[in-house]
């Protein structure tokens, strides 16, 4: 078996294509610091640099077969791994603004948010304000019915009354409440 240590990168891309695969590990010696160094410049951090080398060697892998010049395999795979580091950037950079355009899309909604909360946490003060203004036996019966959940036919055995009356007394306190709310501000 040939040494190919000394042998230049076109002996060692043809005898690759020759099918000598042993050769390509010997590109690979060669030219892998470089290309982390190359990759490196462009991204400035170390772990992406040698990502994108090791893509880079995919990418040269895959397409040594085609190279119809090995004299220029030294610029055609800078080639590679200078596209593969803008390419790097670029998608670091599509990421960056996906990121900032979240949380300027949160910052806007969260005080929307608020407000809507806060809207949310007045009205149902004032509703709570506006049922202490009803009567007694309407007072009870609207409390039953809404914050309890009670039926209406429960709600006239609990107070002792007819199922008409407890209807009736229901469809009073909602009436007041409604002239009682109508100051409400809702915008």
């Amino acid at each position: 078996m040939k040494d190919f240590n000394n042998s230049s990168d076109k002996e060692l891309v043809l005898a690759y294509k020759l099918g000598k695969k042993v050769a390509f590990s010997y590109l690979v010696k060669r030219w892998h610091l470089q290309f982390c160094k190359l990759a490196f410049w462009y991204v400035k951090d170390a772990d992406i640099a040698k990502d994108i080398a090791q893509e880079s060697w995919k990418v040269i892998l895959r397409k040594i077969e085609d190279l119809e010049d090995p004299d220029k395999f030294k610029s055609w795979s800078i080639s590679i791994v200078n596209r593969k580091a803008l390419d790097s950037l670029r998608s670091t950079k599509k990421r960056k603004l996906k990121l900032e355009s979240y949380y300027e899309h949160k910052s806007r909604v969260k005080p929307f948010l608020e407000v809507t909360e806060n809207k949310e946490s007045m009205y149902k003060q004032k509703l709570r304000e506006g049922i202490q203004k009803l009567p007694e036996n309407q007072k009870i019966v609207i409390q039953l019915f809404y914050t309890q959940n009670y039926s209406l036919n429960e709600i006239s055995e609990l107070v002792n009354i007819s199922v008409g009356t407890a209807k009736s007394r229901l469809f009073h306190a909602r009436e007041k409440l409604k002239t009682i709310l109508k100051h409400v501000d809702y915008e």
